[in-house]
C-alpha cells in the first residue's frame, strides 16, 4: 500500500495545537453552546433549572459534568422539531432516522450547520489519506440517511470528484469502480465485503482496482476486518465515525498514518465518558459511554448526549486532539448470554479467524426453555463446501468463541452466499426469543 501520510503543512493549525489552545477554544464555545441550547430549546431550560444548574455556571470543562445528559428518548418526545434552536425556517436541512423501534429521531442543520458538517468530512478524508482532485465513490444510502450527503459534501468541500452511487446495485458498483478509477471508496464496512464478493463472482482482482483509500462507517467492525479488506483490495481501510444526533460522519476520524484510534475532532465536538449504568464521568483510559456535546452547531445543539456506544479516550498521537477507541458496541447491543456479555464484533474477530469460513455472518437468539441459545451463522468458502470441511469450521469456531469470549454457542455453516447481505448497515442480531 503506498504513504498517504499527509505534510504537517496541509494540517488546519488547530489539529497540531498544543492542549491548552484546544482547552481554550473548547471552553468559550461550549460557554456558547450551553447559553444557545438554554435560551432557545425548552426542554434544555427545563432540565437545566430541574438539576438546579444555569450556563454560568460553566466555569471550566470539569464544570460540564454538573449539567445533565441528553437521550435518544428526549428526541423522540420532542418530534418533530422541538429541538431545534433556531426558527424553522432557518434550517436549511433535515435529516432523521429510521425509525423502526419507535418515532425517528429528527436532526436540522442551518446553512453555517452544513458547512460545519462539510469541514469536519473534508478534514476526516485528509486523515484518511484523500487529496484534492480524487475520485470518491460514495456508497453510502444517501436521503434521511446521514452518510451520503454527509461523505458527498465532505468530499466536494475538499475539492474532490465525487461518485454519488448510493448503497444497492452491487454489480453496478463494481463496474464503476472499474470505469471511472476512483481513489477512495466511502461506505460501511459490511457492505464492503458485498463488493469484495462482486468483484469475485466478475473474476476481477480487486487488487488491481484504483482504489487507494476504505473510509468505512456507520457500524462496529474489527481489525481483523480491517486485516481482511486491505489485504482484498491492497488499500488502506480506515474507521470514520460519527451519528446523527451529533452531526453525522465526521465527528471523529482515524489517521492513515496511524491507524490506531480514531481522532475525536474537539473544536467541534467535545466527548466525555461515562460510567453507563451510574453515569460517573470516568477518567481518560477507561472504558465506558461515551457522551458529547456539540459546540458549534446552531440548529440543534445537543448537550452530554449519550450515545450508548463503548469505547475510552487516549491522548492523540498523529493529531493533539485526543482519540477515541474503535467502538466495541453499543451498551444497548449488548447480548448478556447466560451471565456472559457479547458483542457482535467479539463473534466477528473469530470468524475472520477460521480458514474455510467467509466474514459474513449472522448471530441467532431463540430460548430453549429457560436457557437462552446462541447460533452463529456462517459460510463456507466456495473450495471449502464440502461435509468434512464444514464440520471442522464449525468445530474450530465454536472452540475459538468458547475459549476467547466465553460461551458456548452453535455454529451453522451455511452454503455459500446464504447469509443475508447487507446494502448498508448490517443486521447482526437476530433476536427469536419469546418476551418473558
Amino acid at each position: 500500500m503506498r504513504d498517504l501520510s499527509p505534510r504537517p503543512s496541509d494540517l488546519e493549525p488547530i489539529e497540531l495545537a498544543s492542549r491548552d489552545e484546544i482547552a481554550n477554544v473548547q471552553l468559550d464555545r461550549l460557554k456558547w453552546s450551553l447559553r444557545h441550547a438554554y435560551d432557545r430549546v425548552p426542554l434544555y431550560r427545563k432540565k437545566l433549572e430541574a438539576a438546579g444548574v444555569h450556563p454560568d455556571d460553566l466555569r471550566s470543562l470539569d464544570d460540564l459534568a454538573k449539567f445533565p445528559f441528553t437521550t435518544k428518548q428526549d428526541l423522540r418526545d420532542n418530534y418533530p422539531f422541538g429541538m431545534f434552536a433556531v426558527p424553522r425556517e432557518e434550517v436549511v436541512r433535515i435529516h432523521a432516522s429510521s425509525g423502526t423501534t419507535g418515532r425517528p429521531t429528527v436532526v436540522g442543520y442551518t446553512t453555517k450547520d452544513v458547512d460545519t458538517w462539510a469541514d469536519v468530512v473534508a478534514r476526516s478524508i485528509r486523515a484518511s489519506g484523500g487529496r484534492s482532485g480524487d475520485i470518491v465513490h460514495v456508497a453510502y444510502g444517501y436521503g434521511l440517511f446521514t452518510g451520503g450527503l454527509g461523505a458527498h459534501y465532505g468530499a466536494e468541500k475538499m475539492g474532490c470528484t465525487v461518485v454519488p452511487v448510493s448503497g444497492g446495485m452491487t454489480e453496478r458498483q463494481v463496474r464503476l469502480i472499474q470505469d471511472f478509477g476512483p481513489d477512495i471508496i466511502m461506505v460501511t464496512p459490511s457492505y464492503m465485503l458485498a463488493i469484495l464478493d462482486e468483484f469475485r463472482s466478475a473474476h476481477v482482482d480487486p487488487r488491481q482496482t484504483s482504489l487507494k483509500v476504505g473510509i468505512f462507517g456507520a457500524e462496529p467492525w474489527s481489525d481483523g476486518m480491517r486485516q481482511q479488506i486491505e489485504d482484498a483490495f491492497d488499500m488502506h481501510a480506515v474507521d470514520i465515525y460519527g451519528l446523527s444526533e451529533v452531526i453525522g460522519p465526521g465527528v471523529a476520524n482515524e489517521c492513515v498514518e496511524t491507524k490506531d484510534g480514531l481522532h475525536v475532532w474537539e473544536d467541534h465536538f467535545y466527548p466525555e465518558i461515562v460510567d453507563p449504568t451510574t453515569g460517573a464521568v470516568l477518567p481518560d483510559g477507561q472504558r465506558g459511554e461515551l457522551v458529547f456535546t456539540s459546540l458549534t452547531k446552531e440548529a440543534m445543539p445537543v448537550i452530554r448526549y449519550r450515545t450508548r456506544d463503548l469505547t475510552r479516550l487516549l491522548p492523540g498521537t498523529a493529531r493533539t486532539m485526543r482519540r477515541m477507541e474503535k467502538v466495541t458496541g453499543r451498551s444497548d447491543d449488548m447480548i448478556i448470554l447466560r451471565g456472559v456479555n457479547v458483542f457482535p464484533t467479539q463473534i466477528e474477530e473469530q470468524v475472520l479467524t477460521c480458514d474455510g469460513l467467509s466474514p459474513h455472518y449472522q448471530i441467532e437468539l431463540t430460548r430453549n426453555g429457560p436457557t437462552d441459545v446462541m447460533a452463529v451463522h456462517v459460510e463456507a468458502e466456495p473450495d471449502h463446501a464440502g461435509e468434512a470441511d464444514r464440520a471442522a469450521a464449525a468445530a474450530l469456531l465454536a472452540q475459538r468463541i468458547k475459549g476467547t469470549v466465553g460461551v458456548s454457542v452453535q455454529v451453522v455453516v451455511e452454503d455459500p452466499g446464504a447469509v443475508e447481505r447487507s446494502m448498508g448497515k448490517a443486521k447482526r442480531v437476530v433476536d427469536r426469543r419469546p418476551a418473558r
